[in-house]
């Protein structure tokens, strides 16, 4: 029963943590990455377009992002679509890229991006403790004898408290990211 359960319980916690480093590469330290505009989509014709299959995105500068879109029409389009995205970025057009320059971040700032990557970490948490109670769920439907009921329970503990503790290190490492003038 448990060969086929935990590792099955171990690769969706380890899809929660890929996802939860995904999310975190989003949130900016102050140094131009472009996976920062990977939740940008632009109305392209009518049709939400994820921004990096609309340009390449480099970074000329460690503090400057270059969009140089393949279809120059929706040039537009583009400095809108980061403009109503929220992400604190001024895009400048000059007909043929786009250029954004990322401001240095002010203290307020840093304590806000903490606080935005201490909640997407929650998340990953609470990701973490559905899965273990699916697990559970799934073990109890199996009738097991009691004794395998509670190494399968205490198992799965352990992989949480495991992925748990990924989680924290991982955090410890963007908010010193974060910090870090």
């Amino acid at each position: 029963m448990n060969e086929m359960m935990i590792p099955e319980i171990k690769e969706k916690m380890e899809k929660s943590i890929e996802s939860y480093e995904q999310r975190l590469k989003t949130v900016r330290a102050g140094r131009a990455n472009p996976s920062s505009l990977d939740g940008v989509s632009v109305d392209y014709y009518g049709t939400m377009t994820p921004l990096k299959q609309l340009a390449t995105i480099s970074v000329p500068e460690a503090t400057q992002l270059l969009i140089k879109p393949f279809d120059k029409g929706c040039l537009k389009d583009i400095e809108k679509a980061i403009f109503e995205s929220n992400l604190g970025y001024t895009p400048n057009n000059d007909g043929e890229t786009i250029r954004i320059v990322i401001p240095a971040l002010t203290e307020e700032r840093r304590k806000e991006l903490i606080k935005q990557v201490k909640a997407i970490a929650e998340d990953t948490k609470v990701s973490i403790r559905n899965t273990r109670h699916e697990g559970l769920d799934r073990a109890k439907k199996l009738e097991l004898p009691e004794d395998e009921l509670k190494q399968a329970e205490k198992e799965i503990q352990d992989l949480v408290n495991q992925y748990n503790k990924k989680i924290e290190v991982i955090l410890k490492e963007k908010e010193q990211e974060l910090l870090t003038v």
